[in-house]
């Protein structure tokens, strides 16, 4: 927790304490409505019959995912349409000679600001912070605010997007002569041993005759360093102090300072403003990367979309601290912000904890969604954005880079370079694989993973992988054998099968239903990927001098880009993180800690409860450590020692155990002596629910937060790894509900409206926010347990609780009653006393009640058909050697094209027609490698004779050829192919085919050979 330094009470001391500058919280108590009408701006108007709520807030997210969702498989199914804010606030009548400012950290996106019913303003960047001068529409008493936020065209983004204003928003009052927003530049250009020199300059609104501008630093444990006070004579005044012996800002040693800058009439303070900063140092250098304060430093960092995690973008400050100190946790020092600026907030966290920050501008600088910023508003807006983000970020000691663009080309990066070093000459630019010869820094993508490229490059200027690795895992699940997205691909690093043959053989879907090859999950045993695996890549990172890091992609998952690798729904989500969306560390989590920390750890995978599996059948057991040595033990017997090694394939520790039921422990040593231990037990079915609590201190304008992490344990509290049951939650008191989330890519339950959430792989959870004012709360979970396929046991258990969360809360007895055949347990259920067993295909319905009151009302279905799949060695042979397929209906359909089902034989959920008419349809190809030749291949069946219905074939907006389409000889079930080769550039491309005055055939996928 962030301590508040004490300097502010000796400022009040020594100054008079005339109200200079109030900031208020103004997140509470707006009005929301998801529709549109221009009376809704309008000073008078009455919105009480609309949703109260306090920001953050996204609209998207609270809708959740829904089939043909407005974002398409980029933004995860969701939604984005337009919405409405309306808030009123009182203005006292000596407020009225002051300045007035409304700043709002983030709204996604196109929003525009009324103020009693006078327009403001419009900003198109859904990204950025901005601010407005509303003191000329203020007047003494009630005013109103209404804020329509507009994200109709979609989808704007290539990965999911909040929508509505989804950061704080203030209110800041201050006198008419005062420092300009974003004005204050504190720079360090002299950093010694023994003392460091610093540059404080501002911007005020206008001079006055007998007014000081004044600085004073404080240390990092709130002591007076120096100060100087001048005469303000210049709208633009600059001040050097001296501090000595500088302690220096690092990732291990976060030392924040403090500048206080402040307009003086006499004693009177007119304005006062305080800046956090540090000292530290950077160079870059070709031949041996990054240095910070003179060490040459390696920057292992993740890549991390705004929106990964639980909450959508919807983020306050206590669950933002909680996501990025997991991240630091791992053991990262440095994170991107792919691929957009965030809300002030976290930079002050990355400051506080000790993250290096590239901090990121735009994802292109045109189109590369179909209406994203770059098509709607790039080339009128890009100044000014860029002006707002440099200006609003500089002073951070956590940014030591500037990224302006990602996997983008184009003829404006001079001009974005050259402007960006006018507004902060102190940092370095550079992009994520766009436009390197620009840059000052040559940051490459998923290209740099190879081998090829490892070996063969070189460099006339520093050089960092910006997005690499890309590695998958979906926790709690593994399999032996190597998968690669796009089948292994030419001029990678090996990544051999761990057994001859694969040993794991359950699924979420049954592949007879998958929509295409990449409808698995994928294992966590670091061997899921595009090119190379994580503990590769470190190792390559690691051993060359030249590469100065990477940023892997990404830290957490995050919901969006479901069918670039998951191939579309069911799956809503992206499971490349470390951690999934819920929060729950992945076996990736700690590899990443047995390498980049220092306390001492141990970690075993996989889990020990195989009840499908063989006796005999031989496992690899991995355990990561960062101590000299590691035993392992099989119900008590030795299984020898094994040491971590630094080659890739001998960071984990290895052993190849046949498989027995029983505890698999595993035991750390250093100097011989035992550090650490672990083990697993093979558990029984779940019978009984586990529920912790972690609570969030309040910061700032924000409330306090609770994660509440819900397990399926056996009778003898042995997590069941496989446990799929529905837990259900009762909300009593000062709280609202976030969200619930498990993980599960696949799992279609509303994450914001539902009152249950499945335990996936075992663990689910319901995350909490405080009202404000909040006095009591508590929670009752809920939950009927046992096998979902009654494979490991038909006994089935009922297990139901409250729980304090804030505050004393009067508790009672809970009543379960429940029935086996389908009948209502309100009027017909048997009260519940102990286990029971069930058969086959049975529903088991419950209410739970509290004082006659129905709380809860359950259901949960068992049998052999029911939860995960679980197949044979065969059960996925029909997509062996499959290409990379995109589903027509998953594209975006102009004219007269549209979605059928009409036919067979068709792959996915269905196939694009044009029944006459004229129309096209865009694919989207997500191409990590470097720009090549590929050979793609359209799915296409019509009957018209003598006809080809020719198409024209379009990549990235620009016309290739055009294609003819022969009869296939029916318009049922008969579908062929017309090849082509195309060039495809590295990261986004669009492939689009249009009709061309002929109509067009039945489209159902574009295949990628």
């Amino acid at each position: 927790m962030k301590k508040p330094f004490l300097f502010l009470l000796l400022v009040v001391c020594a100054y008079s304490s005339y109200p200079q500058r109030i900031s208020t919280n103004f997140n509470n108590n707006w009005h929301f409505f998801l529709e549109d009408n221009a009376s809704f701006s309008k000073e008078n108007f009455d919105s009480s019959s609309w949703e109260v709520l306090n920001v953050p807030h996204d609209w998207s997210f609270e809708k959740g995912v829904r089939q043909g969702g407005d974002q398409g498989q980029g933004g995860g199914y969701h939604d984005g349409g337009i919405g409405w804010y309306r808030k009123t606030f009182n203005v006292k009548k000596a407020s009225l000679s002051k300045i007035t400012y409304i700043n709002f950290d983030g709204v996604y996106m196109n929003s525009e600001v009324w103020v009693n019913g006078n327009y403001l303003a419009k900003r198109p960047y859904g990204y950025i912070s901005f601010r407005y001068n509303i003191s000329k529409y203020l007047k003494a008493g009630k005013n109103t605010i209404a804020v329509r936020v507009d994200n109709s065209l979609e989808p704007s983004a290539r990965w999911y997007h909040p929508c509505g204003i989804y950061a704080a928003v203030k209110l800041i009052e201050v006198n008419p002569i005062h420092f300009k927003p974003s004005t204050i530049f504190v720079t360090t250009p002299l950093i010694e041993n023994q003392k460091a020199i610093v540059n404080i300059d501002a911007e005020v609104t206008s001079p006055q005759k007998g007014l000081k501008y004044e600085v004073i630093l404080y240390s990092p444990d709130g002591k007076e360093l120096d100060k100087n006070c001048e005469k303000l004579k210049i709208v633009n005044p600059s001040i050097q102090l001296e501090v000595k012996d500088p302690k220096l800002w690092s990732p291990e040693t976060p030392n924040l300072y403090k500048a206080v800058t402040l307009i003086l009439d006499g004693k009177k303070v007119i304005d006062e403003v305080e800046t956090t900063f540090g000292f530290k140092t950077v160079e870059w250098k070709t031949e041996t990367g990054f240095w910070l304060n003179g060490e040459n430093v390696k920057l292992k960092g993740v890549c991390e979309h705004w929106e990964g995690g639980p909450v959508g973008g919807a983020w306050t400050k206590p669950m933002l601290r909680w996501k990025l100190q997991a991240l630091k946790d791992m053991g990262i020092n440095a994170i991107r912000p792919s691929h957009n600026p965030t809300p002030p907030m976290f930079y002050d966290i990355c400051d506080e904890i000790g993250l290096l920050v590239m901090d990121e501008i735009f994802d292109g600088w045109h189109k590369k969604a179909p209406q994203d910023y770059g098509k709607q508003a790039f080339d009128k807006w890009w100044q000014r954005d860029v002006k707002e983000w440099i200006t609003r970020d500089r002073n951070h000691p956590s940014i030591f880079v500037w990224s302006l663009g990602n996997e983008t080309h184009s003829d404006v990066a001079p001009e974005l370079v050259e402007y960006g070093k006018k507004l902060d000459p102190t940092r370095l630019f550079t992009s994520g694989a766009g436009n390197p010869e620009d840059m000052d820094i040559q940051g490459v993508n998923g290209g740099s993973e190879t081998k090829s490229f490892i070996e063969n490059k070189s460099f006339d200027k520093p050089f960092i992988s910006t997005e690499a690795p890309h590695t998958w895992q979906t926790r709690g699940y593994y399999r032996t054998h190597t998968w690669w997205r796009d089948n292994e691909l030419p001029g990678t690093y090996e990544l051999p099968n761990l057994t001859e043959k694969e040993i794991f053989f359950y699924e979420g879907i049954n592949p007879k239903n998958w929509r295409n090859r990449k409808q698995r999950f994928n294992s966590s045993y670091d061997n899921a990927t595009v090119r190379v695996s994580a503990r590769k890549y470190w190792e390559v990172m690691r051993d060359t001098p030249w590469h100065s890091g990477h940023f892997r992609w990404t830290g957490f998952d995050y919901y969006g880009e479901a069918g670039l690798v998951h191939g579309g729904l069911p799956f809503n989500l992206f499971m490349g993180g470390a951690l999934d969306v819920a929060g729950f560390k992945k076996d990736l989590f700690h590899f990443y800690r047995s390498q980049w920390t220092e306390e001492t750890m141990i970690h075993m995978l996989p889990h020990w409860t195989h009840p499908r599996m063989k006796k005999g059948t031989v496992i690899p057991v991995w355990v990561y450590s960062n101590a000299e040595e590691v035993e392992l033990f099989l119900n008590g017997t030795s299984l020898g020692k094994d040491k971590p090694g630094t080659i890739w394939n001998e960071m984990q520790c290895e052993w190849m155990v046949p498989y027995e039921a029983g505890t698999l422990e595993a035991v750390a040593y250093i100097d011989g002596k035992e550090v650490k231990r672990t083990s697993f037990t093979t558990a029984k079915q779940p019978s009984k629910l586990k529920t912790t609590i972690d609570k969030l201190e309040a910061e700032e304008s924000f409330t306090t937060s609770y994660i509440v992490t819900s397990e399926g344990l056996d009778a003898y509290d042995n997590l069941y790894p496989y446990g799929e049951n529905k837990v259900y939650y009762k909300i009593q008191g000062d709280v609202k509900k976030i969200s619930m989330e498990n993980g599960n890519p696949i799992d279609p339950t509303s994450r914001t409206k539902s009152d249950f959430r499945a335990l996936f792989f075992g663990k689910t959870r319901l995350f909490l926010r405080e009202q404000p004012n909040a006095q009591k709360a508590s929670i009752i979970t809920a939950s009927i347990l046992g096998d979902k396929a009654l494979y490991a046991s038909n006994k089935i258990t009922i297990d139901a609780k409250q729980i304090s969360i804030l505050g004393k809360n009067p508790s009672s007895d809970l009543n379960i009653f429940y029935t086996q055949n389908g009948d209502n347990p309100e009027t017909d259920g048997v009260l519940y006393k102990e286990a029971f067993e069930i058969t086959d295909g049975t529903t088991v319905k419950a209410i739970i009640k509290q004082n006659g009151t129905i709380m809860l009302r359950m259901e949960e279905t068992f049998g052999k058909n029911e939860g995960l799949f679980w197949g044979d060695e065969h059960s996925a042979d029909m997509w062996i050697g499959r290409g990379v397929n995109i589903s027509a209906e998953e594209g975006i359909l102009e004219g007269a094209a549209k979605i059928s089902d009409d036919a067979h034989r068709y792959k996915g959920t269905g196939f694009v027609k044009f029944d006459g008419n004229e129309g096209a349809v865009t694919f989207y190809q997500e191409n990590d490698g470097e720009m090549g030749d590929y050979s793609i291949r359209f799915r296409y069946m019509h009957n018209n004779e003598g006809q080809l219905h020719p198409m024209k074939l379009y990549v990235n907006d620009e016309y290739i050829r055009t294609l003819e389409f022969k009869p296939t000889g029916g318009w049922e079930k008969e579908w062929k192919f017309v090849p082509t080769i195309i060039t495809l550039k590295a990261g986004a491309n669009n492939i689009k085919l249009e009709t061309a005055g002929e109509s067009g055939p039945f489209i159902d996928e574009l295949f990628v050979d």
